[in-house]
């Protein structure tokens, strides 16, 4: 039986139930409110580049300064607060609150590695 037909089959709120368990996906590496400038420039060059190309080109690089900035100090930031939640605490503390604080560490790890 094809997917489409067991869906067909199933009580109408069941797929709404799935969408409420749903996990939300990771928080952006950069946060959204420092994003705007860097694309409003990254706009105004790729705009601009048939009438000024040197000048788009420079405006790029700018853009992606900012981004590569904003990147660097999200990141040291995301650090601090991971190593402040498990660093200076009791050599006994809970390995769940350990181990959470490790798949933080993977999670934002495989992220930049796949960037």
């Amino acid at each position: 039986m094809t997917d489409d037909r067991t869906r067909a089959r199933q009580p109408a709120g069941r797929a709404r139930v799935f969408a409420g368990r749903r996990r939300p996906g990771p928080r952006p590496l950069v946060p959204s409110g420092g994003q705007g400038k860097v694309l409003q420039s990254l706009r105004h060059a790729l705009n601009t580049f048939a009438d000024a190309p040197r000048e788009a080109l420079e405006e790029a690089e700018s853009a992606y300064d900012g981004a590569t900035a904003q990147l660097v100090s999200a990141l040291a930031e995301r650090r601090r607060l991971l190593r402040a939640g498990w660093q200076g605490r009791d050599p006994e503390a809970r390995s769940d609150e350990l181990r959470l604080a490790l798949r933080q560490y993977r999670e934002i790890t495989q992220r930049l590695l796949h960037i």
